[in-house]
């Protein structure tokens, strides 16, 4: 394992960076107080190829969800969400699937959703109540989904289901936003991530052919486990994105503000928190740097190590946005600078792709691999 970056690694980045810094910085403030992803920013994106992108070195996919990540969580989760439903369907899409949807996605002409949560059942995806019966030569799915990222302008989804039977275990079905019988209605008012565009979902009597079952009957989640997998390993990057904008702008503001006669960044209880940012930032970066190797080279441990890598990069970017708010002071909690925004965002990872509760009772319960 390299603990250093190779010389394209480090052009991607830099790459991702200066669009990030073009595209998105300027406006992200401005996104969230709006509840929205302009469209022509996923054109920006689907120009540059950065919607789809699964198929890059695993450790570029990861600076690739930093650097988004640093610039606007909200637009990290539309690279989350997308990726994590091409992923899984051309794993384990039908054959018509995978020629006529996945393509499109790869290229980012179609954007994904994933269909997993409920009003009730939250993110438990074996107690999901949407329900699919075969009725002839197609799947009915009746029901609806809540919380869904980027659902308000999804193109297709992937959807759980109990499927009729006596095995109550879900399955997974594709579903295009322009079936008869889907409809959904915007969610707003949320906290972080404001800007991904959060969506309730309903399904009635949304007829599918049988090729858009997703894999094998009841076997839904191992489904959602690959579509989750990418997506933890993808959160886990953009945390230390949050984390490392917490940095900078503690940083900036620190040296320049003054306190009692010297930079606030010169005051000795300023520093300890200025040090625990610049840690614990770096300790999570090498902790996603060691997921990646290892999904990069197919290591049955890579699962384990991803999940340790996301509960700990997003418990760092929370910790981080918390300390970069007091470091602001009254400062922090007003629209004048982005820290504000940063905390909102940063409470989002420690919920979703597995709560940092669940991971807590999961990963000790995982055999880990030896360094």
């Amino acid at each position: 394992m390299h603990l250093e970056y190779s010389d394209a690694q480090r052009q991607e980045q830099q790459r991702f960076r200066a669009f990030a810094q073009q595209h998105i910085v300027p406006f992200a403030a401005e996104w969230e107080r709006r509840e929205a992803t302009p469209p022509e920013l996923i054109d920006a994106l689907r120009a540059e190829g950065l919607l789809g992108a699964i198929d890059l070195d695993p450790i570029v996919y990861g600076l690739l969800t930093e650097e988004i990540g640093r610039a606007c969580s909200s637009i990290r989760s539309l690279l989350t969400v997308h990726d994590m439903v091409t992923l899984a369907l051309r794993r384990w899409g039908s054959p018509r699937v995978k020629e006529e949807l996945v393509p499109r996605m790869l290229k980012g002409e179609l954007l994904g959703a994933l269909g997993l949560s409920e009003a009730v059942a939250g993110s438990d995806a074996a107690g999901v109540q949407t329900q699919a019966r075969q009725e002839g030569d197609t799947f009915v799915l009746q029901g609806g989904k809540k919380w869904i990222t980027y659902g308000q302008i999804a193109d297709v989804f992937l959807v759980l289901a109990q499927l009729d039977g006596a095995e109550r275990k879900p399955t997974a079905f594709v579903v295009e936003a322009a079936r008869d019988g889907f409809s959904r209605s915007p969610i707003t008012g949320i906290m972080g991530t404001a800007a991904s565009m959060v969506a309730e979902l309903q399904f009635d009597r949304v007829r599918l052919p049988l090729d858009q079952r997703v894999g094998s009957a009841h076997r839904g989640m191992t489904i959602a486990q690959t579509a989750l997998q990418w997506g933890r390993y993808s959160v886990a990057w953009g945390s230390v994105g949050i984390a490392q904008a917490c940095l900078d702008a503690s940083l900036d503001y620190t040296q320049t503000r003054q306190a009692f006669g010297q930079a606030l960044g010169r005051h000795q209880l300023v520093q300890r928190l200025l040090t625990e940012m610049k840690t614990n930032t770096r300790a999570a970066r090498l902790l996603c740097l060691r997921a990646g190797h290892l999904l990069k080279t197919g290591s049955y441990d890579a699962d384990a190590e991803i999940m340790v890598a996301k509960y700990f990069a997003s418990r760092t970017a929370a910790q981080a946005a918390v300390d970069a708010v007091q470091l602001h002071g009254a400062a922090g909690v007003s629209t004048e600078y982005p820290v504000a925004r940063y905390l909102r965002d940063s409470r989002i990872p420690e919920i979703i792709e597995g709560s940092t509760q669940i991971q807590q009772t999961t990963i000790a319960d995982l055999p880990l691999g030896e360094f």
